[in-house]
């Protein structure tokens, strides 16, 4: 393995803890400037629409799990296919939500040597448990 790949995959071990930890601030450092996500049934969205949704999140527990399929890196930019599973829970004891499913990552190093996602396709649909 890489150190850029072993890059890569601490980022993703990183935005998981960030995520369950409710560390907004550290998500978006993972995230390029002109990030775009694509996820189904909704535009294209960036950092700025990914932050003030976030922020309405506040209340919520977000426990992900990752399973990275495949790596592969062109100088400095990377795509990643990934499987992840990820438990929604409301708060105020409402019943968690589930959900599963592939993403593909592209990534960029920046000019101080970070990995950064740049653009993210989020295939994640409800799972049942």
């Amino acid at each position: 393995m890489t150190g850029d790949e072993r890059a890569i995959r601490k980022l993703v071990e990183t935005w998981l803890a960030a995520s369950t930890a409710g560390d907004v601030a550290t998500v978006l450092s993972l995230m390029a400037d002109d990030v775009v996500f694509m996820v189904p049934g909704r535009e294209p969205f960036g950092k700025v629409a990914f932050a003030a949704a976030s922020q309405g999140m506040k209340d919520i527990r977000i426990e992900g799990r990752s399973d990275i399929q495949e790596i592969e890196i062109l100088d400095s930019w990377a795509w990643m296919r990934n499987y992840l599973e990820v438990t929604i829970t409301p708060a105020a004891g409402a019943a968690p939500v589930w959900r599963s499913g592939y993403t593909l990552t592209i990534l960029r190093k920046t000019a101080d040597g970070r990995w950064v996602i740049a653009r993210d396709a989020n295939l994640l649909g409800e799972a049942k448990r």
